[in-house]
């Protein structure tokens, strides 16, 4: 028994990386699981999974963060099956890896529409039914680039700066309502999200980053995360080394500032 065990779990981005992770995780709980994401079919399999893993039972709502609509239908899709929910996991995004003034306006848009507002749009959908029910636990996942800026992630890191800012807003004015508010900042985590990462012109690197290469697992992050989530938590930083940046930006900012001025842009 955990937990989660029995509790319903929704979980966006979850067919691949930190969001697969996380689910198979709640899953060792016997939690109910929702999954969404664009890829259907992963998310099929890793339903699938997580029902050997333990899980109590396994929704696949396809979703894409970037359209308004398809957020109303898979709100919708949940309803049909819910009425209540428990921990609403936005761990959906998207990322970038080229200079501002290679990077298109259209791109710039697109991803701060997938990042931060299709997250605080599908959040506020979730929280028509929290708010009733005076009890529940919102996650986002940021980012280390949430906390300072970094070459090639120029938009990347305003969108996770703006998730940051909402949610720890949001925090205090949930407080009446008994909702929990984890904002999760992984550093680097060996997933695949550098090869989705868009470049100046909006195609897919489909480059993998020698540091997230190096970094911690998916596993390693969301055994993290999960433990975040029990002790409430209002961050909760994983990786390695990569996370004292966070402490250095925020008491040794001469430092950051030496550092960051050593990484190439290019």
């Amino acid at each position: 028994m955990g937990k989660f065990t029995n509790k319903i779990c929704w979980i966006t981005g979850a067919s691949s990386g930190i969001g697969e992770a996380l689910c198979y995780e709640l899953s060792k709980q016997g939690a109910e699981l929702v999954l969404s994401a664009r890829n259907e079919k992963n998310l099929i399999k890793v339903a699938g999974n997580c029902i050997k893993i333990g899980a109590k039972k396994t929704t696949v709502v396809p979703m894409d963060l970037g359209k308004e609509e398809s957020i109303d239908n898979a709100f919708s899709a949940f309803s049909s099956h819910y009425s209540t929910i428990d921990l609403l996991v936005n761990n959906g995004g998207l990322s970038q890896r080229a200079v501002a003034l290679e990077t298109s306006y259209e791109v710039e848009r697109n991803l701060m529409q997938i990042n931060f507002f299709g997250t605080i749009y599908l959040t506020k959908k979730v929280l028509s039914i929290m708010t009733a029910q005076k009890d529940g636990m919102i996650a986002v996942t940021s980012s280390i680039a949430g906390k300072f800026g970094f070459p090639l992630r120029t938009t990347y890191s305003a969108t996770k700066h703006a998730v940051q800012g909402y949610f720890e807003s949001l925090r205090v004015e949930l407080l009446p309502y008994n909702i929990k508010i984890n904002i999760i900042i992984p550093g680097r985590v060996r997933t695949e999200i550098s090869k989705h990462a868009l470049n100046g012109s909006g195609t897919a690197t489909d480059s993998m980053d020698k540091g997230l290469d190096e970094g911690i697992s998916p596993e390693k992050a969301a055994k993290d995360i999960v433990k975040g989530f029990e002790k409430e938590k209002k961050e909760t930083l994983v990786g390695g080394k990569e996370l004292l940046m966070v402490y250095f930006r925020r008491y040794a900012p001469w430092l950051y500032y030496r550092i960051v001025s050593k990484i190439s842009p290019t």
